[in-house]
């Protein structure tokens, strides 16, 4: 797996660059100061892999991302983590807080062997991840021109509309081509729990819970949202939160 640094700060580049010798299968090629310098570089070396800072003098790492006729796979690295939300028009493969905590590292490498593994697989399937994600994963939602970088756990509501999900955060409510289904395997259940055919939920975000209707609850969410709890997931919701 070859891959190149983007960064303008010489000694950020050189820490990934030390941190990146733990993982043999990543060969680090070249690395560049801006974004002009990794376009070149990109273009006449094709890596694998792309570890690109995002605030840099010239172009962001967004903008430079946006100029490349075909992008390698991409971990971000910033020490600014409101752009975490920012839009952007790339599935980043990871996005990296510096200074770089090696798990969060060896978190990114997994996710990047993980796709590779699909990949050779069939090179004409369609990749899809398995991984079991967590709260604290931050995950790409993309809704026609709007992006966002969300982290799990402030999604409080999943809610199936056809073959899509509408994800519900903060006062955003984009849909994503993926049904409650396969997104149920990903969720941890210890925090997302499947209220009925239509809707998971998050545990953390119940407001308020009521008697309801056939012996159902009916749960209020941070946001405002009300979400019946069939009888038959209410048994197994009493069971979770029972002591």
């Amino acid at each position: 797996m070859k891959a190149i640094i983007i960064d303008d700060e010489r000694l950020a580049r050189a820490e990934l660059k030390k941190l990146l010798l733990e993982f043999p299968e990543v060969e680090v090629i070249d690395e560049a100061a801006n974004a002009e310098e990794g376009i070149a570089k990109i273009e006449s070396l094709h890596p694998d892999l792309v570890f690109l800072d995002i605030q840099m003098p010239g172009k962001t790492g967004f903008e430079m991302l946006a100029q490349l006729e075909k992008t390698p796979q991409v971990i971000f690295t910033t020490a600014y983590d409101e752009f975490a939300l920012k839009a952007f028009e790339v599935n980043a493969l990871d996005y990296l807080l510096k200074p770089i905590e090696p798990k969060r590292l060896t978190d990114a490498i997994q996710k990047l062997q993980s796709v590779e593994v699909k990949e050779n697989r069939s090179e004409t399937d369609e990749f899809i991840n398995t991984s079991l994600l967590t709260e604290l994963d931050q995950v790409f939602v993309k809704d026609g021109e709007k992006c966002w970088f969300v982290k799990l756990g402030d999604i409080r509501l999943f809610e199936s509309v056809g073959n899509y999900a509408k994800v519900f955060f903060g006062t955003n409510k984009p849909l994503i081509l993926k049904s409650l289904n396969a997104l149920e395997e990903r969720l941890d259940e210890k925090v997302f729990f499947r209220a009925n055919r239509k809707h998971i939920v998050n545990l953390r975000m119940i407001d308020k819970i009521e008697p309801y209707f056939n012996g159902g609850l009916l749960l209020e969410l941070k946001g405002g949202e009300k979400i019946e709890v069939s009888r038959r997931q209410t048994v197994k919701f009493k069971e979770m939160m029972s002591l």
